[in-house]
């Protein structure tokens, strides 16, 4: 393991090796300070998250113009240039008229990500929730997302959420990310096919700076940028997604469902065919043994979002305060080790699940000795004020004893509740 990804480690683990959620909050709440005081003027933010527009808006447009836009009747002058702005830009919760020059946009963005640092409530995720949400996500078609009922599903209405170890992402152009920390807010989204307002959530993806994933431009750029004064932020501002969070899709049917998924992809398949100009091979990290998440369709951070608010609002997770292990002392930290409680950084675990109500007394259950993510699936619930059934969607969740391994496909997590 590299020294990267050792100090990477150490952060948020105790003496034993062992994650803690004091040492997380503790961390936490460093790396926040130091990400908003880096942040602030730094050009070099600017420049990174200008280039990255410019990357997207310009690989949207050349797909666009051969898309069906391109044979509309009267179509409006450069549609093509506004769609694209318009699903970026606007989905991201900007409104018309969009800045045509990268960097004025990247200025909004940073705008933005300031606002959130501010406000938002801060989590940790524990190991075994990650995992959990982790194995969810991985059940989840890309339209999936859109049954999201923002007002239902999201309990904090902004939030930054710190992984307990950096998501190593595997790009549609084979570059490597590793992702850290997921923030969002709840926004209006703006768009132009047809032209309307949707409420919606805006993500944002940090990287780790010094995480496992150091090639040799990233290092030279984290050098210059030190260098002069403006260093880059421990928590470094990645990518900006737009999140609808009307429940669009809910009444939908799961065909309805499978076809919107794979339109999504054949536009991800031409985007990606757009982007082989800056496409390259996938290094060997050689320093991390995490494993990957391989992500063509570009669809992963709004799966692993879903997943993760979806756990929390049906109680497979829950969220309480930090707090420092027994025996040790909530006063100031010393010498001897002792942690102070972070009343600022709040926790997320894997919650004991409860028995459904629906459940019979005295029926014999069957035991489970492992814990598995269930994919999402419509059911007819009954509403007894309303003396009617009515199909909703339920899932994904996580079910099996608390205590029991968690098994994702070949693989198994043991799990701590």
């Amino acid at each position: 393991m590299g020294k990267a990804s050792r100090g990477k480690r150490e952060r948020s683990r105790d003496k034993d090796g062992q994650w803690t959620a004091a040492a997380a909050a503790r961390a936490t709440h460093r790396l926040r300070e130091q990400t908003q005081r880096c942040l602030t003027g730094n050009p070099w933010v600017q420049m990174t998250l200008a280039s990255n527009m410019n990357n997207v808006v310009t690989e949207l447009y050349a797909v666009l113009l051969n898309s069906d836009l391109a044979d509309m009747a009267d179509k409006p002058k450069d549609i093509e240039r506004d769609a694209a702005l318009s699903m970026t830009l606007g989905k991201q919760g900007h409104p018309p008229p969009w800045p045509r020059a990268a960097g004025e946009a990247a200025a909004w963005q940073i705008r933005q990500i300031q606002k959130l640092l501010r406000q938002a409530e801060v989590l940790v995720i524990s190991p075994a929730a990650h995992a959990a949400v982790m194995a969810a996500a991985a059940t989840l078609e890309p339209a999936d997302v859109s049954t999201l009922d923002r007002d239902r599903d999201i309990l904090m209405p902004t939030g930054l959420l710190v992984l307990p170890e950096p998501i190593v992402v595997v790009n549609r152009t084979g570059s490597l990310s590793d992702t850290r920390a997921f923030g969002w807010q709840l926004i209006t989204q703006h768009q132009i096919l047809p032209t309307a307002q949707y409420p919606g959530v805006r993500v944002t993806t940090f990287m780790d700076r010094d995480g496992p994933v150091q090639p040799a431009g990233w290092r030279q750029a984290v050098s210059q940028a030190r260098a002069s004064g403006n260093p880059l932020p421990p928590l470094m501002p990645d990518g900006m997604y737009g999140m609808r969070g009307d429940a669009c899709l809910a009444e939908e049917s799961t065909e309805t469902l499978a076809d919107l998924s794979e339109h999504h992809r054949q536009m991800q398949r031409a985007l990606a065919q757009a982007s082989q100009w800056r496409a390259e091979p996938v290094p060997e990290t050689g320093e991390w043994g995490g494993g990957r998440v391989d992500d063509p369709y570009d669809d992963f951070v709004g799966r692993y979002m879903f997943a993760c608010w979806r756990l929390l609002a049906q109680g497979v997770t829950a969220v309480g305060p930090s707090r420092a292990a027994p025996g040790v002392r909530t006063a100031a930290a010393g010498e001897d080790g002792s942690v102070p409680r972070d009343p600022d950084v709040r926790v997320i675990r894997l919650a004991a699940p409860s028995p459904r109500p629906s459940d019979p007394e005295g029926e014999a259950k069957r035991v489970y000795h492992h814990r598995w993510p269930v994919r999402m699936h419509k059911v007819r619930q009954w509403y007894p004020s309303r003396q009617e059934h009515r199909v909703i969607w339920r899932g994904p969740y996580i079910k099996g004893p608390a205590d029991a391994p968690l098994m994702t496909g070949e693989k198994a997590y043991l799990v701590d509740s």
